[in-house]
C-alpha cells in the first residue's frame, strides 16, 4: 500500500462514520477524513487530496459522472468507490461506466469494504509507479546526453527508447552530421546489452578488399601478411552491438555476407571453414536514399528490409531550429579551455542569424562554429559580427536583392548576379576560394563569370 495514503468518505451519519473508522483501523498508515455535505465534496477533495474517495449515492448532489469530469481538470484524481442500496445496483454500474473504480452494496460488510479499499489503494500505487517509470524514461531523463526541445527529435527519442528494449536490427537514416552514431550509442546504452561491447565501423572508410576481413576476421595464412588469426568486428562485438556506419557504401559482396549473418547469426572468418555463432545486435546508418540505391542495383533489397524493421530518421538541424542555441551553448561550455572567456549569452541579431542559417553540415558544423567562436571572440556575449562571414553575407545579399526588386523597376538577373559577385569579392578581400564557397560555385565558374561581367581583381591580387 502507498505510504501515507489518504481516504475521504462522504458520510453524514455519525454512527456509520464510527463503523468505517473501526473497519479501517486494520490498515496502518492510512489517513481518513469525512465529509458530511454532498455539495462540499469538491472543496474537500481539493484541500485533502485523497487517493480514494468513498461516496454514498443516496446523499444526492453532483452525479459521479459530473464529479469525474471535474476531477480530470485537477492535478490529483481520486479513485471513487460508490455505495448504493441493493435496488440501486444499476445506478452503481452506470457510475462505474462513467469512471468509478468500484461499488459496494449496503449494508456494507467489513471484509468486502476492506478488500475494495485495498484494491483501490493498490491501483493508485500502480498508477504512481507507472508515472514514475514514464518520467524516468522520458527523453530528457533517458537520454541526458542528447540536448533537444524539438518535437520532431523528441519523437525520435521516444522511438529509440522503445527500440532499446528490443533486439531488432535498426536502420538510422539522416544527413551527414545529424548525430547518427550518438543515437546508435543511445540505443545500445539503454538496452540489455549495455554492459557488453559497442563496436563501430565506418563502411565508407574501408576499401572493398578489406571490408570482409574487418567485419568477419581471418585465419592465419588467409592471405599474404596474415601472420596470425584476427577476430573481426562481429566477434569483437559478441554479446553487444555492432554499428555499421555509412552502410550504403558497402559493396554488394559484403552485403551478401552481412545478410547471412543477420539470417543465421553466424560468421565465417576469411580463409576458414568453421561457422562461428555470434550474438550481436546490428545497428546500421546511412545518409543515402537506400531505396534509390536498390533501384540502381547498388544495394540489396532483402538486406534493406532485414535492417529496416524499425527505421529511425533523424531530422536535420534546419528542422529543429529551437535546439540551435542550446546545442551551441553546450558545445561552447564543453570545448572551452580555462583561459578562454565564458560565453553566456547571444545578441538578438546573432540568434536571428544562427536560426536563419540553413546548416548544411548540421550538428557537426555547429560544433565547428563553437570551436571557432572560442578562438576568435573576447567577449562574453556572441554578437552578429562574431559569426563567420557566410552567416552575415547571405543576409546582406538577401537584403540587397530585395532592394533591387522595387515597385517601379525589376533589375535584370545579370545585374543581380554581378552585384552578388562584387559584394562577395569585396567581403572576402578578393579571395577567390572563399568567395566561390560562399556563392556555391566552383573557382573556374567564378573566374568565367568575372570575365563575362568585366570584374577584375586588384593588380596586387590578380
Amino acid at each position: 500500500m502507498i505510504t501515507n495514503a489518504k481516504l475521504l468518505i462522504v458520510e453524514d451519519d455519525l454512527q456509520m462514520q464510527r463503523v468505517y473508522q473501526y473497519f479501517l483501523s486494520e490498515i496502518n498508515g492510512l489517513q481518513v477524513a469525512f465529509e458530511t455535505k454532498a455539495d462540499a465534496i469538491l472543496t474537500s477533495v481539493e484541500s485533502f487530496k485523497p487517493d480514494v474517495l468513498i461516496l454514498d449515492l443516496s446523499l444526492g448532489g453532483q452525479s459521479v459522472h459530473s464529479l469525474i469530469q471535474t476531477f480530470t481538470h485537477q492535478s490529483k484524481i481520486p479513485q471513487i468507490i460508490v455505495l448504493t442500496a441493493d435496488e440501486s445496483v444499476a445506478v452503481a454500474v452506470h457510475a462505474m461506466r462513467s469512471g468509478a473504480f468500484n461499488y459496494l452494496v449496503k449494508p456494507i460488510e467489513k471484509e468486502a469494504f476492506l478488500v475494495a479499499v485495498d484494491h483501490a489503494l493498490e491501483y493508485v500505487e500502480s498508477i504512481k509507479e507507472l508515472m514514475h517509470l514514464r518520467q524516468r524514461s522520458s527523453p530528457e531523463k533517458q537520454f541526458p546526453n542528447i540536448i533537444t526541445h524539438s518535437p520532431a527529435m523528441q519523437n525520435v527519442l521516444r522511438l529509440v527508447g522503445d527500440l532499446a528494449k528490443t533486439d531488432f536490427s535498426v536502420l538510422i537514416q539522416g544527413e551527414n552530421g545529424t548525430g547518427k552514431e550518438l543515437i546508435a550509442r543511445a540505443l545500445h546504452q539503454n538496452s540489455r546489452r549495455a554492459s557488453r561491447p559497442f563496436v563501430a565501423i565506418n563502411c565508407a572508410a574501408l576499401p572493398d578488399s578489406l571490408v570482409e576481413s574487418e567485419l568477419f576476421g581471418y585465419e592465419k595464412g588467409a592471405f599474404t601478411g596474415a601472420g596470425q588469426r584476427h577476430l573481426g568486428k562481429f566477434e569483437q562485438a559478441n554479446g553487444g552491438t555492432i554499428f555499421l556506419d555509412e552502410i550504403g557504401d558497402m559493396g554488394i559482396l559484403a552485403q551478401s555476407r552481412l545478410l547471412r549473418v543477420l539470417q543465421e547469426s553466424e560468421i565465417y572468418r576469411l580463409g576458414g571453414n568453421e561457422s562461428i555463432k555470434v550474438d550481436v545486435r546490428v545497428i546500421a546508418a546511412t545518409n543515402k536514399n537506400l531505396k534509390e540505391a536498390i533501384q540502381s542495383g547498388q544495394f540489396r533489397e532483402d538486406l534493406y528490409y532485414r535492417l529496416s524493421v524499425f527505421p529511425v530518421t533523424i531530422p536535420p538541424l534546419r528542422e529543429r531550429r529551437e535546439d540551435i542555441i542550446d546545442l551551441l551553448q553546450y558545445f561552447l561550455e564543453n570545448y572551452r579551455r580555462e583561459d578562454q572567456p565564458v560565453i553566456h549569452d547571444f545578441s538578438h541579431s546573432a540568434i536571428e542569424l544562427l536560426k536563419g542559417y540553413n546548416w548544411p553540415g548540421n550538428i557537426r558544423e555547429l560544433q565547428n562554429i563553437s570551436r571557432r567562436l572560442l578562438l576568435t571572440i573576447e567577449n562574453e556575449v556572441v554578437k552578429a559580427d562574431d559569426l563567420p562571414m557566410e552567416f552575415r553575407l547571405k543576409t546582406e545579399l538577401a537584403e540587397h536583392r530585395t532592394s533591387l526588386v522595387t515597385d517601379d523597376r525589376l533589375a535584370p538577373l545579370t545585374e543581380i548576379e554581378r552585384d552578388a559577385i562584387m559584394r562577395t569579392l569585396n567581403y572576402t578581400h578578393h579571395q577567390i576560394v572563399a568567395a566561390a564557397k560562399i556563392l556555391g560555385i566552383g573557382r573556374s565558374t567564378l573566374y568565367r563569370k568575372m570575365a563575362t561581367y568585366g570584374i577584375h581583381l586588384p593588380d596586387s591580387e590578380a
